[in-house]
């Protein structure tokens, strides 16, 4: 069982996720429910496609801190388009070519220019931000058309448009990392460049191509934002870079690239959400919600840390034949083993 929790972090998130849940449940009883579930989906959305754009640069060996500032920017051209007059469909099409075009910028720096990604994206965070607050005056965008607060609206079992869409997204992603060549050599590259650029994997372009998804992502987060609370405030974004690398680093996803799952940054983006919605749920204050998921996410980490060690002492015990009673009985069984062998 152990062995299962070391190598898979998705089972350790669904095991605490549940503990979670039977704990919440008996405190209140009706957290355990229906609309609960709905609830808890549609206000993952956001951070759901942030964290999957940010994994597909951190599986690459960079990061992007600059989602946040791509999710307002992106938001406010879209704002902005509708207030003018332009039809929904264009404002969407406006909306999701500012991110692209954010992030092809991003990822010309860094594949092409060499630039270190957190030094690229950091500057990017605050040029995106003040291109919105331009744009914007500083003033907030309300009075967004029905049409788009309609994409976020409940088609029935807590479905909506958006909340199609994205869970499709998910699964693409999913597909596309694990079942096609392209995919793969996300991982290839973020494991070892040279090795992937001598095999023929087209590095620099994987690399772009990241920086392109992770903008996107974020500009179809702003979409979301808007739609869901109807008007486009100008710190929309703010510190959700940060939340979504905090994701991917509990959802499995290495910093040093390689390494990660998409359902492992799916299930880590429910589990955060769920914590968020339980903690308003039982009325706790709401200063108290950062610091309670905070220590929730270092227990965790903790938890899954502290498996995965014993995990690995006992598979060196059976690979050496070392029982696990302590560090001086290994080393007189060790001195036992080399002076029969002198023998």
């Amino acid at each position: 069982m152990l062995d299962l929790f070391s190598r898979n972090r998705v089972a350790t998130l669904i095991l605490v996720l549940a503990v979670a849940y039977a704990a919440i449940g008996t405190a209140a009883p009706g957290y355990l429910s229906g609309a609960t579930a709905s609830v808890v989906v549609s206000n993952s959305l956001v951070l759901m496609l942030i964290s999957l754009g940010t994994m597909m640069v951190i599986l690459t060996r960079n990061i992007d801190v600059s989602s946040g500032s791509v999710l307002g920017l992106s938001a406010a051209v879209l704002g902005l388009s509708l207030t003018a007059g332009v039809s929904l469909p264009l404002s969407i099409a406006f909306c999701l070519a500012t991110g692209a075009v954010a992030g092809a910028f991003n990822g010309l720096m860094v594949a092409y220019l060499g630039i270190p990604s957190i030094v690229a994206t950091l500057g990017t965070l605050g040029l995106y931000r003040g291109i919105m607050l331009v744009l914007t005056g500083g003033r907030w965008i309300e009075d967004l058309p029905q049409g788009l607060k309609a994409l976020a609206a409940n088609l029935g079992f807590g479905f909506s448009i958006l909340t199609i869409v994205v869970l499709a997204l998910v699964a693409l992603a999913w597909i596309a990392l694990r079942k096609t060549r392209f995919g793969r050599n996300f991982y290839a590259v973020g494991d070892n460049r040279a090795a992937a650029h001598h095999l023929g994997v087209p590095v620099k372009l994987v690399q772009f191509s990241a920086f392109i998804a992770t903008g996107v992502c974020a500009s179809l987060a702003g979409l979301v934002f808007a739609a869901q609370i109807g008007f486009i405030p100008n710190q929309a974004g703010n510190g959700i870079e940060l939340k979504a690398i905090a994701v991917n680093v509990l959802g499995g996803v290495s910093l040093l690239g390689g390494t990660g799952s998409v359902a492992g940054v799916f299930t880590a983006v429910i589990f955060i959400t769920s914590i968020d919605s339980a903690l308003v749920f039982l009325k706790i204050p709401a200063y108290w919600n950062d610091f309670i998921a905070g220590a929730i996410l270092l227990s965790v980490l903790l938890l899954d840390g502290r498996i995965r060690q014993i995990v690995d002492r006992r598979i060196r015990a059976r690979r050496y034949g070392v029982h696990e009673r302590g560090p001086t009985q290994s080393r007189e069984t060790t001195t036992a083993r080399n002076v029969e062998a002198s023998r």
